[in-house]
């Protein structure tokens, strides 16, 4: 992985435009930051082969596919301790969203998507209750939301970093 220092103003304008929408054409993209496309083209390979840009992706609504109900889900292990198979055993199901191991009582926040509360339910009652190493769960609901992004600050207070 690349350090900070390594990328430039003119790849974080790139990165920029590619955060708002990846689907920016590259003579698009050659224009707003005044290079030549075959350039920006090379640049952008560069950001993929070091690991900057992990990939594309489209975002989807939600709730226009039946996953109208967001919640996090704070699971604490037996033992308390990092455990790789349990970890991906969480990431494994199809309703999970993001697994992170955390510090404090709780070993891991999940975010999961689901149906409504009874689904949510049974993903709690039967899948991670079919985990073995669990010992316990607490589950916050999603009233709303404000924001949610996977976009990172990469203008002026990104560069002083």
């Amino acid at each position: 992985m690349t350090t900070c220092s390594t990328i430039d103003s003119v790849d974080r304008e790139i990165l920029a435009i590619l955060q708002e929408n990846a689907r920016t054409p590259n003579a698009e993209i050659a224009r707003r930051v005044e290079m030549a496309p075959s350039a920006v083209l090379e640049r952008i390979r560069k950001l993929e082969e070091r690991g900057v840009i992990l990939g594309y992706t489209v975002r989807l609504e939600p709730k226009a596919l039946g996953y109208g109900l967001l919640a996090y889900v704070f699971v604490r292990s037996e033992g308390g301790v990092w455990q790789g198979d349990f970890a991906e055993a969480l990431a494994s199901i199809a309703e999970v969203q993001e697994v992170h191991h955390i510090a404090g009582e709780d070993c891991f926040l999940v975010k999961v998507r689901t149906g409504d509360a009874a689904a949510l339910g049974t993903l709690l009652r039967d899948r991670f209750g079919a985990l073995s190493t669990v010992r316990s769960t607490r589950t916050t609901i999603v009233l709303g939301t404000v924001k949610e992004t996977t976009a990172l600050a990469i203008g002026e207070r990104a560069k002083s970093t």
